[in-house]
């Protein structure tokens, strides 16, 4: 993978037209989702994206989820995740596995707000119960998700090299 050669946008400037919208992902945000992607990590991901865009972002199913947030008519954030059920012998529940707002526009709620969107769309889904995965040493989103009131739930990872 390569790192992004996109040139970095500008943060939009705070105003009138500063307020958050979340909504549904549209094909002609995914390049934006990209950048956001990253800028974070480093590597333009762009055969995944569209892998991860055609599997959730058709909005037609409760049970799969991939929302951007939108402020100043600029993705600045996405959430992705999707209803499991009875994985690793646990009732259905929502599992968040994507979630990232642009460095320069955090601190302004939109996690948060990506966050809530996401949890909205899985209660009417049926679940009651929100769980999501994460590196140990990734204290940036550790430190949000636990801001958020997640904790250590029942599930632990366990891993092997297979080489």
């Amino acid at each position: 993978m390569r790192k992004s050669t996109a040139p970095a946008r500008a943060a939009a400037p705070a105003g009138a037209d500063d307020a958050i919208v979340v909504r549904p992902v549209r094909r002609a945000d995914l390049d934006q989702v990209i950048d956001i992607d990253a800028t974070v990590t480093g590597l333009e991901k762009r055969k995944y994206w569209a892998s991860v865009f055609r599997r959730y972002g058709s909005a037609e199913r409760a049970e799969q989820q991939f929302l951007v947030a939108l402020q100043g008519g600029r993705v600045v954030g996405f959430i992705i995740g999707e209803v499991r059920d009875w994985e690793f012998g646990s009732p259905p529940c929502g599992w968040v596995f994507a979630i990232d707002v642009d460095p320069r526009a955090r601190l302004g709620g939109i996690g948060t707000r990506l966050l809530q969107a996401i949890s909205e769309r899985f209660r009417s889904a049926g679940v009651r119960q929100l769980r999501t995965l994460l590196a140990l040493d990734n204290t940036l989103i550790l430190s949000f998700f636990r801001s958020q009131g997640m904790m250590a739930g029942p599930l632990i990872s366990l891993e092997m090299d297979l080489d």
